[in-house]
């Protein structure tokens, strides 16, 4: 069984699957796409390096440097992910809420 918190985000990131996140985005109203899966799996990858979800900015500098600057800017970021990328992101990945995201 998986556990979330109060906000929706899954308290043990281990029992995170792909099946998983389609239904947390279903719940944000986002259905994903290939361009969502390349941005969760850098978040996932950047989790994996840091041990902690990227906020905005490094999440932002880290699409630019993966994927180009056509993508890493925050329009495009908030195009997929509406109102906070990295936190909405974060949540669809299986993993905590970014530190300064309310």
């Amino acid at each position: 069984m998986n556990n979330f918190d109060k906000e929706g985000f899954l308290t043990n990131p281990e029992s995170w699957t792909e099946e998983l996140a389609k239904i947390i985005a279903g719940q944000e109203g986002i259905e994903l796409t290939h361009e969502h899966w390349e941005i969760i799996w850098l978040v996932r990858e950047f989790y994996q390096t840091y041990d902690l979800s990227p906020s905005n900015r490094p999440l932002v500098k880290t699409v630019k440097q993966k994927l180009g600057e056509e993508k890493g800017n925050s329009i495009y970021l908030l195009s997929l992910f509406p109102d906070s990328p990295a936190k909405i992101a974060s949540k669809i990945a299986g993993l905590p809420k970014p530190a300064n995201c309310f």
